[in-house]
């Protein structure tokens, strides 16, 4: 387990419905974020396509995509070893 040093992050997984990269994403991220007293959330693309059309234009053809901090940090999978690092700072 990584020692936590009090930052604060926020960390997103965008998603569809039917996605099975989703799904493994997902757990992964939930145990990365673990680590760090981080709880992530999710938001499917698809069901805010009405209040936030950009985020489905932008990341629809990508999914899943994870977001650090309203930032796109990485896409199809999760870089945990990379994650993990900023999640440090």
């Amino acid at each position: 387990m990584t020692e936590w040093d009090g930052n604060s992050h926020e960390v997103t997984l965008l998603t569809r419905a039917g996605c099975g990269a989703c799904v493994g994403a997902w757990a992964e991220l939930v145990a990365v974020c673990a680590e760090f007293a981080v709880t992530p959330t999710q938001l499917d693309v698809d069901d805010v396509a009405a209040s936030q059309p950009d985020l489905r234009a932008e990341f629809g053809d990508r999914l899943p995509v994870v977001l650090l901090d309203g930032r796109e940090h990485s896409y199809w999978d999760v870089d945990v070893e990379r994650l993990r690092a900023d999640l440090r700072k």
